[in-house]
């Protein structure tokens, strides 16, 4: 169909989560496509860490470990995320960085595929962390610095048509993103899951541009391990705390190799060895950080307690809507479309190439219509749907348009930006 400004306006009139906006603290005169990597700031949050800050530590100071229940942040948080993921109660908890879940999970998965073959030789048997070119630097990064440090291991990258076929034997790891970063392809979970188990491998998803944006089923889909982040579609602030997952079924066996004191099975024994605690909670580590968890709790709570599947079929229609208007109005300024164009396959953002990226990035910025973009020229829009309308679409694609037919991305100044997720 040919879309109009007011088409725009009578989906977001019947749409059916629309009031989900009405909880996000909106900068006037912003249209923000950028909370795949850092989500809006909820109204609740700010009431949230003032009574955080001012009663809970300023008046109750460590009593509120109990009166507060501090102390059960990580487990309440990962309840409330585990049904946005596929999970059960007692599945996910709330912890440190993606980066370290990542490394607790690997190294654990490594080592538990080890025991389960005692006589393997170093450097032969299950040696291999299958990933692909291109996946998120820090799974890459991580899984490299795992490799270094246990000697035997191989991070070995297969690009993703070939992932398949590359699951041999000698693999003990599948890691992959479950939504590229980049170009927004999803890769069959259940599939590839199904792959890896039939050659005794294991699979661990990221879930990080997944969790609070599509549908995900990782029991469902048989998945054993999964990580995720806190600060985008699910709204927990900069630098929120991460989210880890461990299939029940592997729980006893799966040992984190941060074996910190929060995951001792008795903390407040202070014992001089490490026992783990029963099941997720050994993969606690530290102390957990009780403020960032705090406004984690916020951000899922709204997440948690909007219709998921409409939420989920809006952030297909919000990318379908965006690449009808690319083809619409842009077709003649030299967008190429790298992401999907079947939602199915496509996570709740949209990627376009262009040899200008960076500049046209920055002109829509300086309009308020945040983007952002991905060296060395993708412009990245993300379709964050508890807060996206669908007439925002349309008008950052009518900043585009006029963007680039004036001709105004030549006179963008060009800021240097943080180099986020």
């Amino acid at each position: 169909m040919a879309w109009t400004r007011d088409a725009t306006l009578a989906l977001d009139a019947r749409d059916p989560v629309a009031a989900a906006r009405d909880a996000f603290d909106l900068p006037p005169g912003v249209i923000y496509l950028d909370g795949n990597s850092l989500g809006a700031l909820p109204h609740a949050t700010r009431a949230r860490l003032a009574q955080v800050v001012d009663r809970e530590w300023g008046v109750d100071l460590i009593r509120s470990w109990n009166s507060a229940d501090w102390i059960t942040l990580p487990t309440r948080v990962g309840d409330l995320i585990a049904p946005l993921i596929g999970a059960d109660a007692g599945e996910v908890i709330a912890a440190d960085s993606t980066s370290a879940n990542l490394f607790k999970l690997a190294a654990g998965a490594v080592t538990m595929q080890r025991r389960r073959n005692p006589g393997q030789n170093p450097g032969q048997g299950r040696r291999v962390i299958l990933s692909e070119p291109g996946n998120f630097p820090t799974d890459l990064y991580v899984m490299q610095g795992l490799a270094d440090l246990l000697g035997d291991v191989e991070l070995r990258t297969v690009p993703a048509e070939g992932l398949a076929d590359a699951l041999t034997p000698d693999v003990a790891l599948l890691l992959l993103t479950h939504v590229h970063y980049k170009t927004g392809r999803v890769h069959d979970m259940a599939a590839l899951t199904a792959k890896a188990h039939a050659v005794g491998a294991l699979a661990l998803w990221d879930l990080s541009h997944s969790a609070g944006a599509l549908a995900v089923d990782l029991n469902g889909c048989g998945a054993d391990l999964a990580v995720g982040c806190g600060y985008k579609y699910l709204n927990g602030g900069p630098g929120a705390p991460a989210f880890l997952f461990v299939a029940r079924r592997h729980q006893d066996a799966l040992h984190s190799p941060l074996s910190g004191w929060m995951g001792h099975a008795a903390p407040f024994a202070f014992g001089d060895d490490y026992r783990p605690a029963p099941g997720i909670l050994r993969h606690l580590c530290g102390t957990p950080p009780v403020i960032c968890l705090s406004a984690l709790e916020e951000g899922v709570k709204i997440m948690a307690g909007a219709d998921r599947d409409a939420l989920f079929a809006k952030s297909r229609r919000l990318g379908d809507l965006f690449l009808d208007l690319v083809d619409q109005r842009l077709g003649a300024h030299g967008f190429q479309v790298l992401c999907p164009r079947d939602s199915a396959r496509r996570g709740s953002q949209v990627s376009l190439g262009h040899d200008q990226g960076y500049a046209i990035v920055q002109a829509l910025i300086e309009r308020g219509v945040i983007g952002d973009f991905r060296a060395p020229e993708v412009l990245r829009f993300g379709f964050a749907p508890l807060y996206i309308r669908y007439v925002d679409v349309w008008d950052a694609v009518d900043h585009l348009v006029d963007i680039m037919e004036t001709g105004l991305w030549r006179e963008a100044r060009f800021h240097e930006r943080a180099a986020v997720t």
